[in-house]
């Protein structure tokens, strides 16, 4: 009930923001989204102690991630190169700089860099205190 609460607060303020901040100021939406990137409804768990982690991820040329999966929703935002993701149902799916998007959750996935240049990625893991960002 409480993070509906919060979820709907945020959403009330997100859309007036446009209409609070001086007419300068530039809003663009980079995701807006109910689903992951493979179509699972984005649920959020029930934590004991909610934590918001915001990473900077850099895959060099020719390497991954590794095998891991998420048990809460992250969203990331490609700021250089071309992320290509594999998951464990065989799907490829592929994400060059500027876009964004919501990982998938409960499934097996490996971000590979296939490119030449880094692949730099800002990640939000809407995690719990204390417990790893991905596991194995």
């Amino acid at each position: 009930m409480k993070k509906s609460l919060i979820s709907i607060f945020v959403f009330f303020i997100c859309i007036s923001a446009q209409s609070q901040y001086n007419k300068s100021v530039i809003l663009k939406p980079i995701l807006k989204t109910d689903t992951t990137s493979i179509g699972q409804r984005i649920a959020y768990p029930q934590f004991a102690n909610d934590e918001v982690s915001i990473v900077k991820v850099t895959i060099p040329p020719g390497k991954s991630t590794g095998w891991h999966k998420h048990t809460f929703p992250v969203f990331a935002y490609v700021l250089n190169g071309m992320l290509t993701v594999e998951i464990e149902n065989k799907k490829t799916l592929q994400f060059a700089r500027g876009s964004s998007f919501s990982e998938v959750i409960n499934t097996l996935h490996n971000g590979e860099n296939n490119g030449k240049e880094d692949v730099v990625l800002i990640v939000f893991f809407m995690g719990e205190k204390g417990k790893p960002l991905s596991v194995h």
